[in-house]
């Protein structure tokens, strides 16, 4: 059988390159293969400026170059990033908020981030590609993450965001020895061309009108100027937090969350008759026939057996008459909020599958990796957003003008 040919680099380049040194230390770090790692990675960043500049707009240039630190299978290497006048460069290579070398490690990442234990991993590569790792490599690999969540959480933000919903889940983490429930805190913002992004997250055990305030100042820090419909999931003291530093924001009680938490009044051989019955309010016409349609309702059979539940919506009405302002499939948009629950699909996955987290770093590099990836496989903004744009435009105004023109 005739030896397979491997891609071949000329012995005298090799020789050129070995020249005075020990080829026994050319994988060590800082080594050979560093040097040759960072050669061609600032060669194909330049190559990407170069393209990049070719077909911008006239009046961008290169404006010298920015110093990164990104961690490789033999340790950290410093490259050089080109930088452009106008900023808008945002190489495919190494990304904006990227701290890890495309390579090996990205393997372990991948598996981090689909739930698998360090130690998991490391029974995996020696099965399936025979390669020995230690469970403290996988760490160091994993812990590059932290860096770019710290880079990722303070990014700047678009100044203005139209809908934002915020939302939460619980996980379990180990804390002085003892396992606690602790609240992961997500805002999902839509931009003014229907596409998604997260806005950050934030890991608490408790929670209140004082954290909500620092969040929010938080986002106004990054950029954020305005936001047009805040939809939280009736937690005490949030609406007046968002209005304190977001003065003109409508705050949208979740009508998913109103009404999961009316069904934990109810007993289980009821709960598919009394979530009928709720539907006439939230299908109203306006809030006017809601009003009336959940006083019917606390006047019915179930209203009486359940009277917790009309209190419940009438403690929220406030923040759930703005929703009656939208016409149906705008209102599905809100009250499905389908791109929220998908994530947190994901995220309680992938949360199930470690069972409970060593610190909350640990939870913090495992929820970031999850949410990174399915921000990367959105593709486009909901068909209702189409009809919402003309809605927002009218509700909101120059408000909603200046969110399409950011």
């Amino acid at each position: 059988m005739a030896r397979r040919k491997s891609p071949r680099i000329p012995d005298a380049l090799l020789d050129q390159l070995l020249a005075g040194a020990d080829p026994k230390t050319a994988f060590d770090a800082n080594g050979l293969f560093d040097d040759l790692k960072k050669a061609l990675a600032e060669r194909a960043l330049n190559a990407e400026m170069d393209h990049h500049l070719a077909g911008d707009e006239a009046g961008n240039s290169r404006n010298g170059y920015g110093r990164k630190t990104v961690t490789t299978e033999t340790g950290r290497i410093e490259l050089d990033i080109p930088r452009d006048r106008q900023a808008t460069f945002d190489p495919q290579l190494i990304a904006k908020y990227q701290r890890r070398f495309p390579g090996f490690d990205d393997k372990i990442v991948s598996m981090y981030a689909r739930g698998m234990s360090a130690r998991e991993i490391v029974g995996h590569l020696r099965e399936l590609y025979g390669i020995e790792v230690s469970p403290d490599l996988v760490s160091a690999v994993t812990d590059a993450v932290l860096e770019e969540i710290a880079t990722w959480q303070a990014r700047p933000l678009e100044p203005v965001y139209p809908l934002v919903f915020f939302d939460a889940l619980r996980v379990k983490v180990r804390d002085e020895g003892i396992v606690r429930n602790k609240a992961v805190h997500i805002a999902l913002g839509v931009r003014a061309d229907g596409a998604k992004e997260i806005l950050g997250f934030w890991l608490e055990q408790n929670e209140g009108a004082k954290f909500w305030l620092r969040v929010m100042n938080e986002l106004r820090n990054r950029g954020v100027e305005d936001i047009l419909l805040a939809v939280v999931d009736g937690l005490k003291g949030f609406p007046d937090a968002i209005r304190a530093v977001f003065p003109e924001a409508t705050v949208q009680t979740c009508i998913v969350h109103l009404l999961r938490h009316s069904l934990d009044f109810v007993s289980y051989k009821d709960r598919k008759a009394v979530a009928a019955a709720l539907k006439g309010i939230y299908r109203a016409v306006d809030a006017a026939a809601g009003e009336v349609a959940l006083g019917a309702f606390e006047d019915s059979l179930w209203g009486r057996r359940y009277p917790a539940i009309g209190q419940s919506w009438r403690r929220a009405w406030g923040e759930v008459v703005p929703f009656y302002a939208f016409p149906a499939d705008v209102r599905r948009i809100l009250y499905t909020t389908n791109a929220i629950e998908a994530l947190n699909a994901k995220l309680r996955r992938a949360v199930r599958a470690r069972g409970h987290f060593p610190t909350d770093e640990a939870a913090m590099k495992l929820l970031f990796l999850v949410l990174n990836r399915s921000e990367k496989e959105w593709k486009m903004g909901p068909r209702e957003w189409v009809m919402a744009k003309a809605q927002f435009a009218v509700i909101f105004g120059e408000r909603f003008t200046r969110a399409m023109a950011a």
